[in-house]
């Protein structure tokens, strides 16, 4: 007999009932697959996952960033037809409760790159341009969440685009960068990773 639990407690009972002899999928496994549509990926966390504390930020004067600011890895593929270069943007949506964070715009990333190896952003560099996140720095910065506020979604989002690389100027905020791209964007791909910390 098969068993498709729809919550931790059908799927504990199904495997009482079948002795430990079923298994019950991870949170995510069963979603559909997108075929060949555009995607994000990262090999250190799955999509709706923990982020790894080493990936948090590491600004000395903020006691709530505890990590090393080690960009994580990205990885995209399908890239849409027409695409000339890609923009990515990271936010913290549930960031200063709830008037969201703009941790990271990146963009003139050309189309010959399929992704960034782990670390590869943490500084700037010439493999993007660097825009301007709300903490007025234009590299990776890691999440730096306040604790007892809950797991928040930091959202990676791939936007790729008709423009060439060195289309648009460094030093745009996520507003200005998005009315630029108005007009220009070819498709979009997503990720998201939760970080979080009890309240002391």
């Amino acid at each position: 007999m098969l068993f498709k639990p729809n919550s931790v407690f059908a799927c504990m009972a199904a495997g009482v009932a079948a002795l430990g002899l079923g298994g019950c999928a991870t949170p995510g496994s069963d979603l559909p697959s997108m075929g060949n549509a555009f995607s994000l990926t990262s090999s250190a966390f799955r999509d709706g996952g923990m982020m790894p504390v080493r990936f948090a930020g590491n600004i000395k004067t903020n006691p709530n960033c505890i990590g090393e600011n080690i960009s994580p890895p990205l990885a995209w593929s399908n890239v849409p037809a027409g695409t000339k270069s890609f923009a990515l943007i990271m936010v913290d949506p549930e960031g200063r409760a709830g008037l969201g964070v703009d941790h990271w715009n990146a963009y003139g990333i050309p189309v010959s790159r399929s992704g960034f190896a782990e670390g590869e952003t943490s500084a700037l560099n010439d493999k993007y341009v660097g825009g301007k996140g709300t903490a007025g720095v234009g590299h990776y910065l890691g999440p730096c969440t306040p604790p007892g506020t809950g797991l928040h979604h930091y959202t990676f989002t791939l936007v790729a685009t008709d423009l060439e690389p060195n289309a648009l100027p460094a030093g745009l905020t996520r507003a200005e960068l998005l009315a630029k791209l108005n007009g220009h964007a070819k498709g979009s791909a997503g990720l998201v990773g939760l970080f979080g910390r009890a309240a002391n």
